[in-house]
């Protein structure tokens, strides 16, 4: 669930703005300072707080770039998001540029055993590699295990009008990425269908 999410987290920093165009929330450093804050447990630097610089903020969103180019081929025969449709990365260089993150940080299987709980492997740092090169590996890492897991296969574009965003499947009937894509999808359906009318009209 932990690759899962952030792998996805990762990928819908590009979303809908609300007036028609994409968002970026890791357009500056600042951006991705506040994202890294918001998910520093799940990428084990909360004890070690990050100050992005412009090396981990090009780095970040390169490795989003190879994880959305990547989600486009998981959705498939389905259409990619549309914010990716014109610029995705070649897949051979998407899946390089996601290897060469996961590799910038070797790692040693921990087990963890607390009381009441089944036994759990964990793969920590390896020596003490700098904080940038881990949060990049470990997003890097999430994104292997999310393609590589059972999740992919649930893996979608959200359909609603300028919605960008990618989504696993909740359950069977889910067809967008929130409600209000549904209901906004709906809204457009029954315009068109208004429209349609109209010009078949005699």
């Amino acid at each position: 669930m932990t690759a899962t999410r952030l792998a996805l987290d990762l990928a819908v920093t590009i979303r809908h703005d609300g007036h028609g165009g994409v968002a970026d929330d890791l357009a500056d450093t600042a951006g991705l300072a506040a994202w890294l804050r918001e998910r520093a447990a799940l990428l084990d630097c909360a004890a070690d707080p990050v100050i992005p610089d412009q090396a981990l903020h090009t780095a970040v969103r390169e490795l989003r770039a190879a994880v959305r180019s990547l989600f486009a081929r998981a959705v498939r025969p389905g259409p990619p998001s549309s914010a990716d449709a014109h610029r995705l990365l070649p897949e051979s260089e998407a899946i390089g540029r996601l290897n060469a993150a996961a590799a910038l940080v070797p790692t040693a299987p921990q087990l963890s055993w607390d009381p009441g709980a089944p036994p759990e492997l964990r793969l920590h740092p390896a020596g003490s590699p700098p904080a940038a090169d881990r949060i990049v590996a470990a997003l890097a890492r999430a994104a292997i295990a999310f393609l590589d897991g059972p999740d992919r296969a649930l893996l979608r574009a959200c359909p609603a009008p300028r919605c960008v965003r990618y989504f696993v499947k909740d359950h069977a009937r889910q067809e967008w990425c929130t409600p209000s894509c549904g209901n906004r999808a709906r809204v457009a359906r029954h315009h068109e269908r208004r429209r349609e009318g109209r010009d078949g009209a005699p």
